[in-house]
């Protein structure tokens, strides 16, 4: 027997959530369809729990505008419901002054997207700032800060199922077909139940190709490539004398190593960057060496004997090595031809920061 809905999103991540509390208040109240026991158990809890400014992305590109909507809406959104969150503010370090006008070019960026608030300081206000960071100058990011993924991903749900919608976990879908304008979802295994609705979302983050790939109808061309990129973190017990989140010129595929600060203030150093064939959330302690010498140029008198393996998160991107970052996609009926159904791949960072305004345009895109 089939049950009906008014809508299926698939993926209890934090932009899943998202997405089904945005379709709940729309008054299309979603099932929300999890693989694993639990919600947010891939990406969403693996990563830096960053609020980001939008500083870096392409002009223009989802990421770009979708980063800059949604921060000050998830900024309201937590301060209204309560989740823990602080506006800890940023420093991008230029370790050198062959590094500064590398620095200028960040802020000019950063302002034709929109984040018009960054500040270039010179040495002696950084010292002024974090007297730990030994630097030439560096571009300070105060609408930057912290939040307790978890507790998000709570508040989304919660207000979800207030509207109507469910969650549905350790439940896998291995088929999805369509009949009278039905997307009818095949759990678990063939002889499993079947769901349907007239919309259907596929938010399964590192999975979310596989499940593209088992939709009725949709041409391949459709399906992105996915480049699995580790990025692994390495935690330091102890006190640690900064008060801001703590980041070097970016590197390629990623932001480099960097400092950032849990709402107790403990420490951790990461991610990096690290092409992998499967997922794989191993971390090497063999790596301590690396990060500490990445960790030493941030703060010299860091105690190496207090840094410790901590865990890895995984990006799920849409190129690879050596290619330009890819932006996020989201295609909807308008792209593919598919009434009913939106597919986001390569939802990585600032995907928590970008979270609220994503879940609204994938309402958007079914209208």
């Amino acid at each position: 027997m089939t049950e009906r809905y008014d809508a299926i999103v698939v993926g209890a991540g934090v932009v899943g959530l998202a997405i089904a509390r945005a379709l709940s208040l729309a008054g299309k109240p979603p099932l929300i369809v999890e693989g694993e026991p639990h919600f947010g158990s891939w990406t969403s809890s693996r990563n830096s729990e960053v609020i980001h400014a939008g500083i870096y992305y392409p002009l223009g590109s989802m990421k770009a505008d979708l980063c800059v909507a949604g921060r000050e809406r998830l900024y309201a959104f937590c301060a209204e419901r309560g989740v823990a969150h602080r506006r800890t503010g940023k420093l991008v370090f230029a370790h050198d002054t062959g590094q500064l006008p590398e620095l200028e070019a960040i802020q000019t960026h950063a302002r034709n997207a929109g984040v018009e608030d960054l500040r270039l300081i010179d040495a002696a206000g950084v010292r002024a700032l974090e007297p730990a960071l030994e630097c030439a100058g560096a571009l300070l990011s105060p609408s930057t800060g912290i939040i307790d993924s978890h507790a998000l991903m709570l508040a989304l749900l919660g207000e979800a199922e207030a509207n109507g919608a469910m969650l549905v976990p350790s439940s896998r879908v291995t088929r999805v077909t369509r009949k009278d304008k039905l997307w009818a979802i095949h759990l678990d295994d063939e002889s499993g139940p079947v769901v349907a609705a007239p919309i259907l979302v596929n938010a399964a983050g590192l999975d979310a190709q596989r499940l593209a790939a088992a939709i009725e109808g949709l041409e391949p061309r459709y399906v992105p490539p996915l480049f699995l990129a580790r990025g692994v973190y390495f935690t330091y017990s102890g006190r640690t004398p900064f008060s801001r989140l703590i980041y070097p010129v970016p590197e390629p595929g990623g932001l480099g190593t960097h400092l950032t600060l849990d709402l107790a203030g403990q420490v951790r150093f990461g991610p990096d960057v690290e092409w992998i064939d499967h997922v794989d959330y191993t971390v090497d302690p063999a790596r301590h060496g690396k990060f500490l010498a990445a960790a030493r140029r941030i703060w010299p008198a860091i105690e190496g004997e207090r840094l410790q393996p901590g865990y890895a998160g995984i990006r799920p991107k849409v190129t690879g090595p050596g290619q330009p970052a890819g932006d996020f996609v989201i295609d909807g009926p308008d792209t593919h031809g598919l009434e009913g159904l939106v597919s986001l791949f390569g939802i990585e960072s600032p995907g928590l920061t970008a979270s609220l305004a994503i879940g609204d345009l994938v309402v958007e895109r079914l209208r």
